[in-house]
């Protein structure tokens, strides 16, 4: 029986170099963040040096939060992206229109029926599940009650929220997900990404699989 391997998406690469070290440390997929919010906010000229650097089957996705479709398409029209991520209040028919697999965020806390939101998503190529912090799109660093997860999901589920490599190994006994998102903790800086942090988080993960294969 080949035990799963729990895919690895570095989000918030500001820097092509970085993308490259994500993804000689064993990363699945790195994120580039279009919310101008976001202190890992990156402009579309940067983004696409970014992607052109990442190598051969490693999937560069598109965060977004409440963009217009317009400002979408700009953004595809200059970048090469392989997905996209809606973290705002953007409904199905919006996320399914250009032409590319989609990601759903949702921020879970008390009261969030899972199963509901999946139903509302059926086209999603995931389910991104994020911590609720009121004003806040991700990227805070903060983890959320992992029991809250359903194990009746239908759809692969993306577990975010405050993991790092101290607590990434216990996220994925808990929940089983199909990959894992991590931001802040691969940071030395608020924003700023640290190759040895990315190493270490990667190897967590694997040593994880390696344990409930074993």
């Amino acid at each position: 029986m080949i035990a799963h391997r729990t895919r690895v998406k570095i989000c918030g690469i500001r820097d092509p170099r970085m993308a490259q070290a994500a993804a000689r440390a064993g990363a699945d997929a790195i994120g580039l963040v279009f919310h101008p919010a976001s202190p890992r906010a990156v402009e579309a000229e940067l983004a696409r040096d970014i992607a052109l650097a990442v190598p051969a089957f490693v999937t560069v996705v598109g965060l977004f939060v409440n963009r217009d479709a317009e400002g979408v398409r700009s953004i595809l029209e200059r970048v090469p992206l392989g997905m996209l991520q809606f973290h705002g209040e953007e409904p199905a028919g919006f996320c399914g229109q250009f032409g590319l697999p989609w990601v759903r965020a949702f921020r879970v806390g008390p009261g969030v029926d899972l199963l509901e939101c999946e139903a509302r998503f059926p086209g999603a190529a995931a389910l991104l599940l994020d911590a609720q912090v009121p004003g806040q799109f991700g990227g805070t660093g903060t983890a959320f009650d992992w029991t809250l997860v359903p194990r009746s999901l239908s759809l692969p589920v993306v577990l975010s929220g405050g993991l790092d490599a101290g607590n990434v190994g216990g996220a994925i006994r808990a929940v089983k997900p199909w990959a894992v998102d991590v931001s802040s903790g691969v940071e030395s800086a608020r924003g700023v990404k640290d190759a040895a942090r990315i190493e270490e988080f990667v190897r967590s993960v694997r040593d994880a699989d390696a344990s409930a294969g074993g």
